[in-house]
């Protein structure tokens, strides 16, 4: 059994649309106590790199995806939003600027990492009005809060973006096609014949 350490509502889509079988499984891990323990000058996607593993590592099953998503602005990490509030404030940030989305994804096969992969993408949002932004929280509603950008790209945020760099599927949180390269490769009996 394929397990999917993260109860991400986009990511278990993403793996469901690919008609892959899987488990989510939360990975309980505290991911601003693995932040805190790394070097002070860390990457960001060194940083989602750890977070990954940690999540990967923390499902003890015979194979296991964990992914983590880091939102750089400037070379300065941004975390969740949890208050709309603080998402109004967080797209203020973002517009009319350019930030990266370092989106790393890992398998682990009974305890150990056996692959590992990242993709780094180049958001950047045009100079929208206060209505519009506004406009896009009322459509959007909690869901936003589930992104560390505070958008969603496959809903009415895209009316924010002036260009968008990167693999989609990677934006969205998990780098899908190389993701499904490599569980052919290290864990063909969880592809249900996709093979």
């Amino acid at each position: 059994m394929l397990i999917l350490a993260s109860t991400s509502p986009t990511r278990k889509a993403l793996l469901q649309q690919a008609g892959i079988a899987f488990e989510p499984i939360a990975a309980g891990v505290n991911e601003r106590a693995i932040e805190a323990a790394g070097p002070v000058d860390e990457r960001p996607a060194a940083l989602a790199l750890r977070l990954a593993e940690a999540k990967a590592l923390a499902v003890p099953c015979a194979a296991v995806i964990g992914s983590d998503q880091i939102l750089e602005l400037n070379g300065t990490i941004l975390h969740k939003a949890v208050t709309r509030n603080e998402a109004r404030d967080r797209l203020d940030l973002l517009r009319g600027r350019t930030h990266r989305l370092h989106t790393d994804v890992v398998i682990a096969i009974a305890g150990t990492v056996a692959w590992r992969h990242i993709e780094t993408a180049e958001l950047t949002m045009r100079m929208f009005s206060d209505e519009a932004r506004d406009a896009v929280l009322d459509a959007e509603g909690d869901a936003v809060l589930g992104s560390v950008g505070c958008y969603r790209l496959e809903g009415p945020s895209i009316n924010l973006f002036e260009r968008i760099e990167g693999d989609y599927f990677a934006i969205l949180g998990l780098p899908l096609l190389p993701l499904l390269a490599a569980l052919r490769r290290h864990a063909p009996e969880t592809l249900d014949g996709f093979t």
